[in-house]
Formats: structure tokens, C-alpha cells, sequence
């Protein structure tokens, strides 16, 4: 979550006209993530979170990312769901942009996550792909494969922050991705942003899921990988091997993984690496000056890229081939 746009009191008042929530008590931007504008609505009826779609979120997405919240939570997965407006829709404009209103998700994320809490993220991503098995939309995802080189292109000057030996190691790296990338792997609807501050715990037990404004249909495997990348690295950048386990073991409990999806692990979690390296670089780059949105370091991801790359086999992530 992020502050790309600002709103005056003014506006927001007249947009939440629309809304059967009574009158605005008080607003704030909330600063965490890169992907769109969110606000803190404190309103009449209690609380909720207003979203401003920004450049990167294609509106015609927007029927996919919010009735897969409204399908998810049918199906027992905790998650916000969008408010409808007095017109039935889901969705409004506000200073430009497509803009929804979103139940409050009561809890916290976690800056320190143990293997207990890694446990129940397994578990509870194996919920949503079993729960999305039979959501009637599609979306290809926007930021798999084929999108990581032109993304590269586009990252300039990288010379500002890579030097000319990492230049040449990243390009070498989405070389070997696209002749390698798995294939034929279980498929579905995956969150693909797994991260710690889109999972709420509340009193020690996970309380639900948010930001789904990447999810999109791709391999379940991809969607671990993009969690074992989140959740197990410490802040050195070392795996941790029993988070490792446990994120792998909860997700097991409730969807056993195939060999085949174990044995791609290794380059699905390599590939994951990269893509966030990438997108975190494409930002340090283009972020506007002034804007409210915390920078994230693309050589963290860098570095977990390196991890995986020297994998030799899954046991290594805390999990034996079946």
C-alpha cells in the first residue's frame, strides 16, 4: 500500500456519497507498499480502507481482483471484500483515478515471523488455491515470465545502481529462466504477493489475507516460491531452514505438492527472486520525489536470487521429494 495521489477532504466526501457509510470522521494516507493509493477511512459505519488504482493496475482488471475476494471469502478464505456502492458497483472515480472502498481487516502484520506463523501462511495459501478452483474469471499474470525482460530493459540508467558484472549476471539469469521455466505444473488462482505485510495475525492466529492486486492465474508452486522468498530469508539474508519447513509442511497439510512441483521449486523460487529484484529496481528508478511510498532495496532480492541458483536439491528448503 502506498500514497501516489493525494485527496482533499472536499472530494472524498462527495465520492462517499455514493456509499451508504454515512459521513467521513477523519481519512490518512497509509505509506507501506508500491502498487497503488490507500487511505484509512474512518467513517460513520466504522472502518474501511479506500483504494486508489494507480498506473500499474489495469481497470479492467479490477472485476477479477475484487470478485475473487468476494468468491474467496464465500469459501471460508479471510480476506477484505469490496463495498458495493448505491448503484450496485463496485467501483467509482476519485481525482482520476478508478477507486473502491474495502471492508477493515482487524490485525497486524508481522516484522519478525516465526516458524509457527510460516505454518499457517502455508496452510492458508493452500486454502486460497483450492477455494479459487472454481472462480469463474481468468487473468493471465501480468508479472510472470515474459515480463521480467522487458521490465529489465526498461530499468534505466541501471548503471545508477548495478554494477557492470551484476549487469551481465541478471542477464545471464532471465537467459537461463526462459529456457528452463517449468512447465505443466498444477495451475490456478494464485495471490503471487504473498509478502508478510499482506497477512494479519490477530492473538497469535492468522486473521486473513489482503492486497490481492496481483493475483492471476499461474502454477501453485510459483506462489511458494514467491512465499518461501517473503517469509523464510532473516534480515542477513540467510534462509532459515525451519521456516522453510514449516511454511512447507503447513501447505502440504491441506494440498500435497507433486514431485514434479517439488523438484521445480529450486528455479521457481530463482525466478520469483528475480522478479521482485526487478520491480524494486524499476522503482528506485521512477519513484517521484515527495511521493509516500517507502523504497524497498532491490539487492536484498538480489541476493536470494544467489541463494537459490546454488540449490542442489529441495531437502535444502526443508522438504523431501515424495
Amino acid at each position: 500500500m502506498a500514497v501516489y495521489t493525494d485527496i482533499t477532504e472536499t472530494e472524498l466526501q462527495a465520492f462517499m456519497d455514493d456509499y451508504d457509510l454515512g459521513n467521513v470522521l477523519s481519512y490518512r494516507g497509509i505509506a507501506e507498499g508500491v502498487e497503488n493509493s490507500n487511505f484509512m477511512l474512518h467513517m460513520e459505519a466504522g472502518e474501511y480502507i479506500l483504494t486508489l488504482y494507480e498506473k500499474r493496475v489495469d481497470a479492467g482488471d479490477l472485476p477479477f481482483f475484487l470478485g475473487l475476494k468476494d468468491h474467496l471469502a464465500e469459501r471460508g478464505v479471510t480476506c477484505p471484500v469490496p463495498v458495493h456502492r448505491r448503484d450496485g458497483k463496485l467501483t467509482g472515480m476519485l481525482a482520476g483515478r478508478p477507486a473502491a472502498v474495502i471492508t477493515f481487516l482487524e490485525g497486524m502484520w508481522l516484522r519478525r515471523p516465526k516458524p509457527a506463523n510460516c505454518r499457517a501462511v502455508g496452510e492458508a495459501i493452500a486454502k486460497l488455491h483450492l477455494a479459487g478452483a472454481d472462480f469463474p474469471l481468468t487473468r493471465t499474470n501480468a508479472m510472470g515470465l515474459a515480463s521480467w525482460r522487458p521490465l529489465w530493459d526498461s530499468c534505466d540508467p541501471k548503471e545508477s545502481v548495478f554494477e557492470a558484472p551484476v549487469i551481465d549476471e541478471v542477464g545471464r539469469e532471465l537467459t537461463h529462466l526462459e529456457r528452463n521455466w517449468p512447465e505443466g505444473l498444477p495451475s490456478g488462482v494464485i495471490h503471487a504477493d504473498l509478502f508478510p505485510d499482506n497477512v494479519f495475525f490477530l492473538g497469535g492466529k492468522l486473521s486473513g489475507l489482503i492486497d490481492f492486486y496481483f493475483a492471476c492465474n499461474d502454477r501453485f508452486a510459483y506462489d511458494i516460491a514467491v512465499c518461501l522468498n517473503a517469509w523464510c530469508f532473516e534480515k542477513d539474508n540467510a534462509f532459515n531452514l525451519t521456516k522453510g519447513a514449516a511454511l512447507l509442511a503447513g501447505y502440504q497439510s491441506v494440498r500435497p505438492l507433486s514431485r514434479d512441483e517439488l523438484t521445480a521449486l529450486p528455479t521457481l523460487a530463482r525466478g520469483s527472486a528475480l522478479r521482485f529484484m526487478l520491480t524494486r529496481l524499476y522503482d528506485w528508478l521512477n519513484t517521484p520525489e515527495g511521493s509516500l511510498v517507502v523504497k524497498k532495496d532491490p539487492f536484498e532480492y538480489l541476493n536470494r536470487m544467489r541463494f537459490h541458483r546454488a540449490i542442489t536439491s529441495v531437502s535444502e528448503y526443508g522438504v523431501d521429494l515424495q
